[in-house]
């Protein structure tokens, strides 16, 4: 008999792992397109770390795939700070926003994905 080779599996595998961290930018800079959104976040970045202060709010919105995770992720990376991600529709009641920002340290990263999905309080 022949033996198979699966080309895909459910479990994750290790080398995959590895590869889909070293595909993803590590420094602001490294983030390819966005050339206005970066030049933004550079200097903000820059003026928060001089003022020895923690980032500003930023809202990222458009369509999936423009990076909006990733330069979220960046951003701390940047700041030397935590990022917590969660999702609109996994907030159902006030009550799962607050349990999620009192384990936030100060400066830390939240990130809603899909806020647009969020319920009305």
């Amino acid at each position: 008999m022949t033996e198979h080779t699966h080309i895909t599996t459910p479990e994750s595998l290790t080398e995959d792992s590895a590869k889909e961290t070293t595909l993803r930018p590590r420094q602001l800079e490294e983030f390819i397109g966005q050339g206005k959104v970066k030049e933004a976040l550079s200097i903000s970045i820059e003026a928060a770390k001089q003022r020895r202060d923690p980032l500003d709010h930023i809202l990222f919105h458009g369509p999936p795939g423009l990076g909006k995770t990733t330069l979220a992720a960046l951003l701390a990376r940047e700041m030397g700070v935590n990022l917590k991600t969660t999702s609109g529709p996994i907030l159902e009641k006030p009550a799962d926003l607050v349990g999620i920002l009192t384990n936030q340290r100060e400066g830390d990263i939240l990130f809603i994905d899909e806020i647009h999905r969020l319920r009305p309080v």
